[in-house]
């Protein structure tokens, strides 16, 4: 890939693919994103990494905050967090510098808006976290 955003935007765009298509977990893991998207089920190398890395989804009327419970310094850092609905359209996304003092984001969502929601985290050493909820 030539940076980073199109590694970024090819992750996002699969992870939403696979988790939108209905795939179960079971066939997720054979899946080639296995080792590229990082889930709560399927933490591949990064087992211990769950807990600071996949972002939590919070949803208070049309406001979703995403927030990462992850340490921010200059070497190691959430680099940007990304809001996804169900059909694939991009919410929005906030990107963080390693001097930021959290990993946390809010979005609106489009009046009146029911189904899936998903949220990328993505960690400069830990790579891409991705988490789904319903509204």
């Amino acid at each position: 890939m030539a940076d980073r955003r199109d590694f970024m935007k090819c992750g996002l765009v699969a992870g939403s693919a696979l988790l939108i298509g209905g795939v179960s977990s079971a066939g997720a893991s054979a899946a080639p994103y296995t080792n590229i998207i990082y889930t709560a089920d399927n933490p591949g190398r990064y087992g211990k990494k769950v807990g600071s890395h996949l972002p939590s989804i919070t949803v208070e009327g049309s406001t979703v905050t995403v927030f990462t419970k992850h340490g921010m310094s200059e070497k190691h850092f959430i680099v940007r967090h990304t809001l996804v609905l169900a059909d694939g359209t991009v919410i929005g996304a906030k990107v963080f510098s390693g001097n930021a003092p959290e990993a946390k984001s809010s979005f609106e969502l489009p009046a009146g808006y029911k189904g899936k929601i998903f949220a990328t985290s993505f960690c400069n050493l830990h790579d891409l976290w991705l988490n789904e909820a319903t509204v």
